[in-house]
């Protein structure tokens, strides 16, 4: 480093990563005295960063908090980091006016060189986001797999099971997760990875053609709601698709519209217990269609609130549970 612009940015990286930091350690980063670090801080605070001093044993220097935003110094890697969340934060804020995500990606973008810029416009283009994201998994496994979705040619990824060669239909951001769905040349199937389980991935010389009409999103929905679930539920709800759709999340089953009326909500579940809870806190009239232990499980369920209900109405005699209790067991 021989250029005093250059120390002072450098000390700014180093503000912004570390906090407070002591000033002959600054000394020693930048490669001068501690009389040197004293100029740096003052032409920092001459351009409007506000840089605080801190006296005593465990003194130094740091970056004044609710002050104005000092400039960022960002590395290639955290610049697309950046820039990949925000244009995945955008997509799932939904239309309307450009959200802060939106309006800080354009602001990145300005200064992104044109090929990192590309690689972060082909990530946005390839990854459906279906409500509020997540943060970005390794930025360069996003990008790989981006890039193979456009350009349609097979990947390698190394999977927590073992190495997989997919052919990448699309990247699906869903309930805070990533995921990239492609056809397994393993299982000769679609299948749906989660990213936080890929370590790697490279794309391989060889082309595929994905299926007409593919919808990613669906297919991931679809997977996460009946894939290897222990029960398959059925329920008539006495309501409109619309209102069902406001009131159930996304991974609670299939919507289906009825022709005489109502909706048929079609689940995987893994525990019907569970399923009885959530079909009682719904505000509409329903019938359970199938399958009968689904019936068990809500007639349980109604036994304990009945049995709850029971204990509350009796509980004006003193604390509900008292005579429990004094014989050494509780309700």
């Amino acid at each position: 480093m021989s250029r005093p612009t250059t120390r002072v940015l450098s000390l700014l990286e180093v503000l912004q990563d570390r906090g407070l930091v002591p000033a002959d350690e600054l000394a020693r980063r930048l490669e001068v005295d501690t009389r040197a670090v004293r100029r740096y801080v003052t032409a920092l605070r001459e351009l409007g960063v506000p840089v605080e001093s801190v006296r005593g044993r465990y003194g130094g220097y740091r970056l004044a908090r609710g002050a104005r935003l000092p400039p960022l110094m960002l590395a290639d890697e955290e610049a697309v980091a950046v820039a990949a969340a925000l244009a995945v934060a955008g997509e799932g804020a939904g239309a309307g006016e450009p959200s802060p995500a939106d309006r800080a990606l354009i602001k990145l973008n300005r200064v992104l060189p044109a090929a990192l810029r590309q690689r972060v416009d082909t990530l946005a283009a390839a990854t459906s986001v279906t409500g509020p994201a997540a943060l970005t998994p390794d930025p360069e496994l996003a990008l790989t797999l981006a890039t193979a979705v456009r350009a349609r040619r097979t990947v390698r990824i190394e999977h927590s099971t073992g190495p997989r060669e997919v052919d990448p239909f699309g990247l699906v951001v869903h309930a805070r997760r990533w995921y990239l769905v492609g056809h397994d040349h393993l299982r000769d199937a679609v299948r749906v990875f989660r990213l936080d389980r890929v370590t790697g991935a490279a794309e391989l010389p060889r082309p595929f053609s994905p299926p007409e009409d593919f919808d990613p999103v669906a297919h991931v929905l679809h997977a996460l709601t009946f894939g290897g679930w222990a029960h398959r539920t059925e329920v008539w709800l006495d309501t409109d698709l619309d209102s069902a759709r406001a009131r159930l999340p996304a991974t609670s089953g299939e919507l289906r519209p009825c022709p005489d009326g109502g909706v048929l909500l079609v689940s995987g579940v893994e525990q019907l217990p569970g399923m009885a809870r959530l079909l009682a806190g719904l505000p509409w009239r329903f019938t359970v269609l199938g399958p009968p232990a689904l019936v068990d499980a809500l007639d349980a369920h109604v036994a304990s609130l009945t049995g709850a209900l029971a204990r509350s109405r009796g509980a004006g005699q003193g604390r509900p549970g008292d005579e429990d209790r004094s014989a050494g067991t509780f309700p």
